[in-house]
């Protein structure tokens, strides 16, 4: 996804460059600064983004809101129309997630529900205008509630003990949260981002025996799994 990201920036930018150098050569007159021109700042990098990140409702709100000020410098739709629309087309789309994560995290809830049937509890690590720093070297890892409120939590799995099905409860509110996961799991997400997401570079391990379950919630904020 990175290089497909980085193919679109170029492509982008030579159109850019191609655009100013015919026009400064007076075989074209494409005006670059059209009304509206602005918007692109926010539509392209949306539009790239749904290509780039596996999380896609902030990227399409994103999208939404930048074609709808596009619009409305176009004079194509008032802004008071913009207004009453924007704001149920984005609860619908965050509604449309909330209902698919709730079919697509059923698994990691299995997981947590299956500990506390057996008297465990998830381990809890919260950071909320600081950092958190959570080491399970050497230690059997079933599940974990991590929290991150304009704050950091840093989660190294890389040398826990993985003896099954795991799963981590994520909320990263203007925050992040760092996992490093172990070379015998794969990584399953299914988050709700909103102006957020999650970049899972562990996504390729189709071949590793158990699967870790991450869902939860990134709001302005972001998990990077490793």
């Amino acid at each position: 996804m990175r290089k497909v990201s980085k193919i679109l920036w170029g492509l982008l930018l030579v159109a850019v460059g191609l655009v100013f150098g015919l026009n400064a050569l007076g075989i074209t007159n494409i005006d670059i600064f059209f009304d509206g021109w602005w918007t692109l700042f926010i539509i392209v990098p949306c539009g790239i983004g749904l290509f780039r990140d596996r999380e896609k409702t902030g990227n399409l709100i994103g999208i939404l809101i930048g074609v709808a000020l596009l619009l409305w410098c176009q004079d194509i739709l008032d802004l008071s129309l913009i207004g009453k629309l924007l704001i149920p087309a984005v609860i619908v789309l965050i509604g449309v997630k909330v209902i698919f994560n709730a079919f697509a995290g059923d698994e990691g809830r299995k997981v947590f529900a299956r500990m506390i049937a057996d008297g465990k509890v998830p381990k809890a690590g919260c950071a909320a205008f600081g950092g958190c720093e959570m080491n399970f070297d050497n230690q059997v890892f079933e599940g974990a509630d991590l929290t991150s409120v304009f704050g950091s939590v840093d989660c190294n799995l890389r040398n826990a003990v993985v003896e099954g099905d795991c799963a981590i409860k994520v909320c990263a509110v203007f925050g992040g949260i760092d996992i490093l996961v172990p070379e015998n799991v794969r990584v399953q997400v299914s988050t709700t981002s909103i102006f957020g997401g999650v970049s899972n570079e562990a996504r390729g391990r189709k071949d590793a025996p158990y699967t870790l379950y991450i869902s939860g919630l990134c709001l302005f904020g972001g998990v990077d799994i490793q």
